[in-house]
């Protein structure tokens, strides 16, 4: 069995053995809801009649959309969301100051572990699988269900192999590995299917691009995105685990839909045209751009290595006249040793505005909403229509290196550009 077949076999009910298109029951380690999704799943919930989650410590809230709250919805939104944790003893409840992006937040609380089943309502859950977790978004009424009695259904994806060889190139990170990936195979590429991830390239990578890259496997319609832990995920772990857990490795002779094979040395840095993230084209293939915005954040790009990455470029510039550059750590964790390395004086001193961790922007919800016209350098994972804001503007997605050089130039622009 692959990967992820060996997950869903081992919390399946009454089954060993799973296939693809198998349908399972499948128990479940950990759910999550934010801010937006959470209320309707706690609506759902109280129509199944029960008064109870199956278990308080296996549910965490993150009110992260919206939050610090911008408007009065918003903040009815939060607020349900803090009275049914209290309600119900929920232990992992995230308030303000705590808090941040729910995709960074888990893993860095010991909460999202390798081998475990994890669901969200949120499509970004994917994220956990750079832990080797079996980690998917599910609508709010599956994860109400799941609330309910601790158990979903699936049907059983196929996998597909994807082998990343050699050394990535300077300032290449896990955001450019998975653009050009999703530009390859297209955003209906894995279409409800298992990625997952492999080769040297990814060993080299630290866990904050592994995360990057699992996070986005959804752009490609992967069901999930999966790494084998290594050295450096129990390294990770070490310190934070909340739970034991059991790490799954694919079997010799798995089977595979499908396999691909990248050389990462011949890789470069990667943008994403308006209006797919399949849109991609390398660095040196990107026209002169004119920008109004730069966003570094997001569950994709707001770890501390994305900030470093762009302190490294901001450092003694300014950014350019006439564009907006945001910058957002994705916790509070993040935003400390940021603070703690001197990053946020560097982003100050350029010119950026520095936010409290926050989805924002990403979805076009606040703090960086684009007006018609408009474009954006944005770390973030999607660039649809109207994504960030309203329909006429466009976003460029990149990863941190990009993004802060383009804030310096005033376009769209590769790091020597401006560091040499």
């Amino acid at each position: 069995m692959t990967m992820a077949e060996k997950i869903l076999a081992a919390h399946a009910r009454g089954v060993h053995e799973v296939k693809p298109g198998d349908l399972l029951e499948v128990e479940v380690d950990m759910l999550l809801a934010n801010d937006i999704t959470g209320p309707m799943a706690i609506e759902e919930f109280w129509k199944i009649g029960v008064d109870r989650v199956f278990d308080p410590e296996r549910v965490a809230l993150v009110p992260d959309h919206f939050v610090p709250n911008k408007d009065i919805k918003s903040a009815e939104q939060a607020k349900r969301l803090r009275e049914f944790a209290q309600q119900q003893g929920i232990v992992h409840y995230f308030e303000v100051g705590e808090a941040g992006i729910e995709h960074a937040l888990l893993p860095e609380k010991g909460l999202a572990l390798p081998g475990e089943v994890i669901i969200g309502a949120d499509s970004h859950t994917c994220t956990y699988g750079a832990l080797g977790a079996f980690a998917t978004g599910v609508g709010s009424t599956d994860l109400a269900a799941a609330m309910a009695t601790g158990w979903v259904w699936f049907k059983v994806p196929p996998s597909i192999k994807i082998t990343y060889r050699g050394r990535p190139r300077e300032w290449v990170t896990g955001k450019d590995l998975i653009l050009y990936t999703i530009g390859a195979i297209g955003v209906d590429g894995a279409l409800y299917s298992a990625l997952e991830f492999g080769g040297e390239a990814i060993s080299r990578l630290s866990m904050d691009s592994r995360m990057t890259m699992a996070n986005m496997a959804i752009e490609a319609g992967a069901k999930v995105g999966l790494m084998v832990p290594d050295e450096k995920t129990l390294q990770y772990l070490e310190g934070r685990a909340q739970r034991s857990y059991q790490v799954y490795r694919p079997d010799e002779d798995a089977h595979y839909a499908a396999e691909y094979e990248y050389d990462a040395g011949s890789i470069e840095l990667q943008v994403a045209y308006p209006h797919l993230p399949s849109n991609t084209r390398g660095i040196s293939e990107v026209e002169d751009i004119p920008i109004d915005q730069v966003v570094i954040g997001s569950c994709t790009n707001g770890r501390l290595e994305d900030l470093r990455l762009a302190a490294a470029i901001l450092e003694g510039r300014k950014v350019a006249r006439g564009v907006r550059a945001i910058i957002i750590p994705a916790t509070w964790e993040v935003y400390r040793k940021a603070l703690d390395e001197g990053l946020l004086r560097i982003f100050l001193d350029a010119g950026a505005v520095v936010s409290p961790p926050t989805c924002g922007p990403c979805l076009g919800g606040y703090m960086g909403v684009l007006a018609a016209g408009e474009r954006a350098v944005s770390t973030t994972n999607r660039n649809f229509v109207g994504r960030m804001g309203h329909r006429d503007s466009e976003v460029y997605l990149a990863g941190p290196s990009v993004a802060a050089a383009s804030a310096v130039t005033g376009r769209i622009s590769a790091p020597e550009e401006v560091v040499g």
